[in-house]
């Protein structure tokens, strides 16, 4: 099995002196080659998993990586990166890496952890200028990469680097011989300055680097641990990008802390998920044996997705041969896939109703998260706690509370309506071990998204969210010990984005997500992203940019008025766009995330004076 770095062996002597690979070991006979690693967390509880668990499949390849032989090829890339140091105290340095989804991107994001440094996770898709500033800002130590995307590290060394780093290609590791395991010793030391940055998506200034401790990352996992109860018998398909929390905390670091199996299918393919989730299923006259399925095969016990993929595998599916159909349907039944997640952006009610009728009661899991904080908000995982449009409750661990947007007074519980019976809007803002330490080098970013707490408990984290609450009926009533301590008490709504998705339009609020939502029930609305267009008389107007179902409206024409008398008793008047445009093309992030304030300059530039409806 390969088990180490090949050290630039694709550059040669082409780039200059200073960007050239770091040699290998010999230059430093100093450097001790040690099978001990930090007494993190995430190393404990992998040592003491059943060696011969899967940890990790290639669905393509069926290539089997067993949590036996993890922590011994973690020392392996470890004690590589102190080679390439020329020294054993690399604590706090910072550690860029361009890996594949594969069984290659955990060992390298642990052995950064065991190096007691700082993992930055970069995107392949990236341009070089992106990754040159990532690197440049977060002033990388060493820039790593699977020879997939050593052509890519080439482009992006080749730029301006204010300090370039030392270049290491990993090669790549070919799954588990199921040999002898070598010892790997937990030493007494602690986790140093080891943890992971993540950078914003920058669609209003520069990117930042949100930096997470592995404190907070452990706290991230052993909170959703309990709130949605990973177990070594779930198998996790992995269909995301790796430079975003949801990705990396939530479907990686959180398996390896519960022994859970994290199967690897990317770059995401309707078609090729449908057919892995149908697989386990497609011989009708044969009992699904666990112990005889291949690998790969195995069925998929939990899946966390974006709202797009949702919405993609509901169009593909009745396009699948009649056999992967029905095989597909049984396996996402709530018998064998036992939890779906949509998360990191607003899921609308018409994909989570056709979800569960497809799957035959499989009700979404709704959550909110940022980079900044993992996972804050969950419903929970009995059917009666994942109500529509709400993100539930403040997850284990986490403190949440509402600050009204026009007093900017706290929302105490009992005081969600004002005088005048309105329900109040409140930004939500978050504390505890889960959130994030600081913009990385950026003491001012920092200190304005942080305010200060009267109770001496430690700062508030001002998400830019804003939601209201609300008590719902038959909700919060589960008797399960991992969720009745956080599933109760009134339940957060969000309504989006403070400085995009709350349009303020002749003095009323109105929530962008809440007319998404409505006109996405709508057989003509195939997508729909809901804008604050700026108006000289009434402060900004609701618009709507549109692509239409081609099955509904064949001959591609609908009219403001048609949408107008489609959401008429829909919603409140003030609610429905004054404005629409139809595109073919709404962009859209590796998340799913639509930049609004881009959007609105793009499609309604022509009508930022016009106040004509």
């Amino acid at each position: 099995m390969s088990s180490g770095l090949a050290l630039g062996r694709s550059f040669g002597n082409r780039l200059p002196a200073a960007l050239r690979p770091i040699r290998p070991l010999c230059r430093f006979p100093g450097v001790r080659m040690a099978s001990t690693l930090p007494r993190l967390p995430v190393f404990e509880a992998i040592a003491g998993h059943d060696p011969d668990a899967t940890v990790v499949i290639h669905s393509n390849s069926g290539r089997r990586f067993r949590y036996g032989g993890l922590l011994r090829d973690v020392c392996k890339v470890r004690n590589r990166l102190y080679e390439a140091a020329g020294r054993e105290d690399i604590d706090g340095e910072r550690i860029a890496f361009l890996v594949e989804n594969s069984y290659d991107y955990v060992v390298t994001l642990l052995a950064i952890l065991a190096a007691k440094s700082i993992a930055v996770p970069l995107s392949p898709a990236f341009p070089a200028p992106e990754l040159q500033y990532i690197l440049n800002h977060s002033e990388a130590l060493m820039l790593l990469s699977s020879s997939k995307f050593a052509s890519k590290a080439e482009e992006v060394l080749k730029t301006e680097l204010d300090a370039p780093p030392s270049y290491l290609q990993l090669t790549k590791f070919h799954g588990d011989d199921g040999g002898t395991d070598e010892k790997v010793t937990l030493e007494k030391s602690g986790p140093g300055s080891a943890g992971m940055m993540l950078y914003t998506s920058g669609t209003t200034n520069r990117p930042k680097g949100v930096l997470l401790p592995q404190s907070v990352m452990t706290a991230q996992a052993r909170s959703l641990l309990q709130a949605w109860e990973y177990a070594p018998s779930d198998h996790l398909l992995h269909v995301l990008p790796l430079h975003h929390i949801h990705g990396t905390i939530n479907a990686i670091f959180t398996p390896l802390f519960s022994g859970s199996c994290i199967e690897f299918l990317f770059p995401f393919n309707a078609d090729a998920v449908w057919r892995r989730f149908a697989a386990p299923f497609l011989n009708p006259d044969q009992t699904y044996n666990p112990e005889t399925t291949p690998y790969n095969h195995r069925k998929i016990t939990f899946f966390t997705a974006v709202p797009t993929i949702y919405s993609r595998l509901l169009a593909t599916h009745k396009t699948l041969p009649p056999d992967v159909q029905s095989a597909a349907r049984t396996a996402i039944s709530p018998c064998n896939l036992r939890l779906a997640i949509s998360g990191s952006a607003a899921l609308p009610t018409p994909i989570k109703r056709a979800w569960c009728d497809l799957s035959g009661g499989n009700v979404l899991l709704e959550r909110f998260g940022m980079t900044e904080v993992g996972m804050a908000l969950s419903c929970g995982l009995d059917v009666a706690d994942r109500v529509d449009g709400s993100v539930g409750w403040p997850l284990p661990g986490v403190e949440a509370r509402l600050v009204d947007v026009d007093t900017h007074q706290v929302i105490e519980p009992g005081q969600e309506r004002d005088a005048h019976g309105r329900e109040r809007v409140g930004e939500i803002q978050l504390r505890g071990p889960t959130i994030f330490a600081e913009y990385w080098r950026n003491p001012e970013a920092t200190a304005k998204e942080f305010v200060d707490a009267k109770d001496g408990k430690g700062r508030w984290f001002k998400t830019g969210d804003v939601a209201v609450r609300r008590a719902v009926d038959g909700a919060g009533k589960s008797s399960a010990p991992s969720q009745k301590d956080w599933t109760r008490g009134m339940m957060y709504f969000i309504l989006g984005r403070r400085s995009a998705d709350i349009i303020k339009s002749g003095g009323e609020k109105v929530s962008a997500l809440e007319v998404e939502r409505e006109m996405l029930a709508l057989p003509q609305v195939a997508e729909v992203a809901v804008l604050a267009v700026p108006s000289g008389k009434w402060g900004q107007k609701v618009g709507a940019v549109v692509i239409l179902d081609r099955e509904n409206v064949p001959e591609g024409k609908w009219s403001p008025l048609e949408m107008r008398r489609a959401l008429k008793g829909r919603l409140a008047s003030y609610k429905i766009p004054q404005v629409l445009k139809v595109v073919e093309h709404i962009r859209r992030n590796a998340m799913g995330k639509i930049n609004k304030k881009m959007l609105v300059k793009e499609v309604f530039q022509d009508e930022f004076s016009g106040d004509e409806l």
